[in-house]
């Protein structure tokens, strides 16, 4: 047999009219006999068609990948080691912790309930929000240029007003509304990869807080293994902390608390004071 030739039935060879000719005789002799050789012939069609697509079909197909879509980062480092414990004196009680759970809790529920209210605001002309693949869009567009870029102070010009390009914009409700679980899941690699290597700031914190609070659960595997680096993360900056300021180990707390408590990762939680 050559390859690419279909295989056929001396009834199929015989062409079109000899195969209706077969029907009108298998109908003359017996109402029963044609609903089975209608079927066959059709079956017979159906599995020509295919041979015939099979044959078209090259030996070989190599998938078209755009590298450019492809992540930079491809290594993915699992750490199962917990996080590491507060400085003595700073571990939050049972209570403080239990409390920011059911503040957290209350506002992902008010965030679910108004989300399509929040989506419909129309934002500002100056509220350019950046494609999800966009890593450097969205850090400056969290952080600011002066922080992403480590710019230690701007123009102080009170006449412009705040110029959020710089500064970073809040996470508004008007904002992260309008972020699909893709992009809230891209946004939040994004910040902890920044924070893996830089110091640990409000603006960061707001926005780490908010894309929590729009993470859905039950969580994928991506969103469970980010969540745990945060929170390993924040124990260390935590430990690192020289001046012990209490406004920044509260704000380290609470993620830690939230990952663990809320998010239900219990080796992860601080031991209360």
């Amino acid at each position: 047999m050559v390859r690419g030739e279909p295989v056929t039935s001396p009834l199929e060879r015989r062409g079109p009219g000899a195969a209706r000719a077969a029907l009108r005789v298998a109908a003359r002799q017996g109402g029963r006999a044609v609903l089975p050789f209608r079927r066959q012939i059709r079956v017979l069609h159906t599995c020509r068609r295919g041979r015939i697509e099979a044959a078209r079909c090259p030996d070989v197909v190599v998938a078209k990948i755009d590298p450019r879509k492809l992540k930079k980062k491809q290594t993915v480092n699992i750490s199962i080691s917990g996080c590491q414990p507060a400085p003595e004196g700073y571990s939050p009680t049972l209570r403080w912790q239990q409390q920011q759970v059911a503040n957290f809790s209350a506002v992902r529920q008010s965030l679910n309930k108004h989300r399509n209210h929040w989506r419909s605001q129309h934002l500002d002309s100056n509220v350019i929000m950046p494609k999800s693949e966009d890593e450097e869009g969205w850090k400056k567009f969290c952080l600011g240029e002066r922080i992403h870029s480590e710019i230690d102070a701007l123009p102080n010009d009170e006449n412009i007003g705040i110029d959020y390009m710089k500064v970073g914009f809040p996470p508004l409700l008007s904002i992260v509304s309008r972020m699909n679980q893709a992009t809230v899941t891209s946004v939040l690699e994004y910040l902890i990869s920044w924070f893996g290597e830089k110091k640990f700031t409000p603006e960061l914190g707001r926005w780490l807080y908010a894309l929590l609070a729009c993470l859905e659960k039950p969580l994928l595997p991506e969103a469970h293994s980010l969540i745990r680096q945060l929170a390993r993360r924040c124990s260390e900056v935590r430990v690192m902390e020289e001046n012990k300021n209490e406004e920044q180990i509260s704000a380290l707390n609470l993620i830690i608390c939230l990952v663990s408590r809320y998010f239900d990762q219990r080796d992860l939680a601080d031991e209360p004071s």
